[in-house]
């Protein structure tokens, strides 16, 4: 037999996965392990939870009693450091099993009765932003117990960045991360990417192109909330390539109530088909604004720059395509001047390359800031694969940050350089006592007059009279 058909051995294998109960049960116990072996990422899981950078030890199905009856959670984590230690239980759903709130209540009720700090919770649920939940529970019930929540796609985010960009200082450990990684990206595992948009997509999209799309129509809320995971989607996955932290763009207020948010995207859906939200990248030059146009099938992404601070309009225009040399051709610059509302000038890039002049719709005003933007067909489907929506939106991600974003760097000032001073000649008379040389001070003048007395005075010297007539009494 050809070794080709031969399967590796691994350490945490995928075969002989029968049911939802035994994908629970393995994920749960491959995960804890390695939290537990590598101890760079189990501290990069943990210590963003409260816990401290201690020694820690993970359990699985862990008996408890509430009442008269027993209750076994999937796991449970322990961390000691010193006279310190901070325990949490886990709870965890894969493939596309939601997490149940009476369940979520009962762990809290037990962490609150042993002790325990918090409640950990992991599924396939992406929420909109980092530090929601997504399941609602009696907020009485978090008093004293804390409620995290991590989705599939950030621990496999987390391990991969570990791996692969901070490093493991020891080979077998990050041998082992390698293992848990191979494994929660096979699609047996049950941690799923982000793949569905709602079963109300197809309907909401119908309704934008025929605008009838009301703000109580059945769906729209969850399509806004779907929406917001794909983002916060696309931060993770966009932060796995990058070995960086990417998070969509949140206002405080929108944090502290993510009502705000879904109302604002809910409102923007139904007046103008539109779904927008951004990114931020750290030290990229602005966030990335992502928007959904549904009427007209476009996802369209842009970045605003501000212009140089000095120079002319024309310099400032020809500073910003320096840095497009490798952007596509289909890229669209938009360029707007001081003390002006409303859209600037705006052309392709293939355009303004041959006449940068076409941004400048008044040379005497100056310009503030630039767009770059890049539009693409919008996928319809709601799941994966061609022509789905998701798929379309993450690479068009790909394509703009690899193409654009990561050329573009801020205008800086150049700093001021030291005046050169020259050196001043050796003065031909004595200063005066009272005055000292300064970097003021030119080279003084000489005097012509004093020179011809000078000359003089050598002339009438009466020496020097001696001395030649000595010379030509001499036989």
């Amino acid at each position: 037999m050809a070794e080709e058909t031969w399967h590796e051995a691994r350490l945490i294998p995928t075969s002989g996965i029968n049911g939802a109960d035994e994908q629970e049960r393995r994920a749960t116990s491959a995960l804890l392990a390695v939290v537990t072996a590598v101890r760079e990422f189990g501290r990069g899981l943990t210590q963003p939870l409260g816990a401290p950078a201690g020694t820690i030890q993970t359990f699985i199905e862990v008996p408890f009693m509430l009442g008269d009856k027993r209750c076994y959670p999937d796991g449970l984590i322990r961390v000691s450091r010193g006279q310190r230690t901070w325990t949490a239980l886990v709870e965890v759903k894969t493939g596309t099993n939601e997490l149940a709130a009476e369940q979520l209540e009962n762990y809290l009720d037990i962490a609150r009765d042993n002790g325990f700090d918090a409640l950990i919770t992991i599924s396939n649920e992406i929420p909109p932003s980092a530090g929601q939940h997504p399941t609602k529970v009696d907020k009485r019930k978090l008093r004293k117990v804390a409620m995290h929540h991590l989705p599939w796609s950030q621990i496999l985010a987390e391990a991969v960045v570990q791996k692969e960009h901070r490093g493991v200082a020891d080979p077998d450990q990050a041998w082992i991360l390698g293992e848990l990684i191979r494994y929660l990206e096979h699609p047996r595992s049950g941690a799923l990417e982000f793949e569905d948009m709602g079963q109300s997509w197809v309907a909401v999209r119908d309704a934008v192109s025929a605008g009838t799309l009301r703000a109580a129509d059945k769906g729209v809320a969850d399509v806004a909330a779907r929406f917001d995971a794909l983002l916060r989607y696309a931060s993770l996955r966009l932060g796995r390539t990058l070995g960086t932290e990417v998070v969509p763009v949140v206002s405080r207020r929108e944090s502290a109530d993510p009502g705000l948010r879904t109302a604002a995207l809910v409102d923007g859906l139904v007046r103008e088909g539109r779904l927008s939200g951004a990114i931020r990248i750290p030290n990229a030059v602005a966030p990335l604004t992502i928007e959904l146009d549904l009427r007209a099938g476009r996802v369209a992404l842009h970045v605003d720059v501000d212009a140089p601070r000095e120079g002319r309009s024309t310099t400032r225009v020809n500073w910003l395509l320096r840095q497009l040399k490798a952007a596509p051709e289909s890229v669209r610059v938009e360029a707007f001047a001081m003390h002006t509302r409303g859209p600037g000038a705006a052309d392709l890039l293939k355009v303004v390359r041959e006449d940068p002049n076409l941004l400048i719709q008044d040379p005497k005003k100056e310009l503030r800031a630039f767009r770059i933007a890049l539009t693409s067909p919008l996928g319809s489907k709601r799941g994966r694969g061609r022509g789905a929506a998701i798929d379309s939106v993450l690479d068009a991600i790909d394509t703009f940050y690899g193409e654009v974003l990561q050329h573009l760097k801020a205008w800086t000032a150049t700093p001021p350089k030291m005046r050169e001073v020259a050196e001043l000649p050796e003065p031909t008379r004595p200063a005066l006592a009272s005055t000292a040389l300064s970097s003021q001070d030119g080279a003084e003048p000489v005097d012509d007059a004093d020179d011809a007395d000078d000359s003089q005075g050598e002339a009438d010297d009466p020496e020097d009279e001696s001395a030649a007539v000595s010379e030509t009494s001499l036989p």
